[in-house]
């Protein structure tokens, strides 16, 4: 989830303390070792995606199946998600923020060591909780660390941890596996995982909780109209942009015949890409959500679905890979500035339902696209999801055609 200034609204918020809170430096530096947790729990999600060809072949399973990895974790945040949010009720956030890291740890040491995918399955599901649980509630919690005034800067220093995780950590785990085998990759991140642990027990202060959310204030946000369309919108193009990317590699092996450095680069040019699209995003947002979501869901939706045609070649795969690193960047500022804008109140309770729903359309986006390419060959994967994102401009764009509709007639009764 890549985010700029808007994305703390689309997450649980805690009130900002009344005074500051006394940390070992900073407050900065407090921010920012949520933001490398942030860094290190992207990189980790999806480390995955540069690597399936290698680990398949070395565990004995097919690329779909391996794309599991992607999948487990994706379902187990979602159940965290919701029930980390409530079940931590007033505990010091510090210890929980710390937990969440472990988890991270303990999930990358124990995939490294596995002799068998379904250990390495059940490590990525501790994982799942590690990625749950802080989305849930980590954002949030950097907004108390700084003084008034400045939590919409702190929010992007911790979403800053997931571009630089986007555009960095998953190539640089790719061209690690390339270069010394694919479970040296996972022991470097928990190398990451225990520094960033480290930071935070030495940086983070006491973060006492300020209320605790229960069960019964969770659906508040599906009792809005516009806020569960959002939702679909979130189901659609985030199913489209998973079942596509978690075999972007295998594709760009097979089909494009390239070597294991150059797809290394291509996926930092993805990165890359996707943080310019994240500012190209938040430029549109500011005029027109809706015209960004249609944009983002016609830009994915034709680059996908075009890699099967034009994706043959060096130059054909990187000007697809190009743009469609652009229409991930505009993704998720575009998808949570509507559901933001459609329910500004219900953020605080709702926030964990939309972390949810984004974490169980990113698994089944994994499985979907896992099957097509057992069954269809990989690039039906890309295929798969270029249609899902090209749905999801159309939802948009015939829901704003209603609008419209409905704006006339109130108009002519006027």
């Amino acid at each position: 989830m890549q985010n700029q200034t808007n994305t703390q609204a689309a997450l649980p918020k805690e009130a900002p303390a009344p005074s500051p809170i006394h940390t070992h430096g900073s407050p900065w530096l407090a921010v920012l070792s949520v933001s490398i947790g942030a860094f290190a729990l992207v990189t980790t999600e999806f480390l995955p995606v540069g690597l399936l060809p290698a680990i398949a072949a070395e565990l004995g399973v097919t690329e779909g199946v391996a794309g599991m990895m992607v999948t487990v974790p994706g379902l187990v945040a979602a159940l965290a998600a919701i029930l980390v949010t409530v079940g931590i009720g007033k505990a010091d956030r510090r210890y929980v923020i710390w937990s969440l890291t472990g988890m991270l740890l303990l999930s990358n040491v124990l995939v490294a060591l596995s002799q068998s995918f379904p250990v390495v399955l059940a490590s990525r599901a501790l994982l799942g909780i590690g990625v749950g649980g802080f989305w849930a509630i980590g954002p949030a919690l950097a907004t108390r660390l700084v003084p008034a005034g400045s939590e919409t800067r702190a929010t992007s220093l911790v979403f800053a941890g997931v571009s630089v995780g986007t555009v960095a950590g998953v190539p640089a785990g790719a061209l690690v596996g390339e270069l010394f085998g694919w479970r040296v990759a996972f022991h470097a991140g928990a190398a990451v995982a225990l520094l960033v642990l480290l930071a935070q027990m030495w940086l983070l202060p006491k973060l006492p909780a300020k209320q605790a959310i229960t069960f019964r204030q969770l659906p508040e946000l599906l009792r809005v109209q516009k806020a569960r369309l959002g939702m679909i919108i979130t189901l659609l193009i985030f199913v489209g942009q998973f079942a596509a990317y978690t075999y972007i590699t295998p594709f760009l092996v097979q089909e494009a015949a390239l070597s294991a450095k150059t797809i290394s680069m291509l996926l930092l040019a993805y990165g890359a890409a996707g943080f310019a699209g994240n500012l190209i995003g938040g430029a549109v947002v500011a005029r027109s959500v809706r015209t960004s979501l249609i944009a983002t869901g016609l830009i994915m939706g034709l680059s996908t679905a075009a890699m099967p045609l034009l994706g043959h070649g060096l130059w054909g795969a990187t000007a697809l890979v190009v743009i469609w690193g652009i229409a991930f960047g505009m993704m998720p500022i575009s998808v949570q500035t509507w559901i933001f804008q459609a329910a500004p109140h219900a953020m605080e309770s709702g926030g964990a339902v939309f972390v949810a729903t984004a974490q169980v359309a990113l698994a089944s986006g994994a499985l979907v696209g896992g099957m097509a390419v057992d069954h269809f060959g990989v690039s039906s994967a890309m295929l798969v999801g270029g249609v899902l994102a090209l749905a999801m401009a159309l939802v948009t764009a015939l829901r704003a055609r209603e609008d419209g509709k409905s704006s006339v007639k109130l108009h002519a009764v006027h």
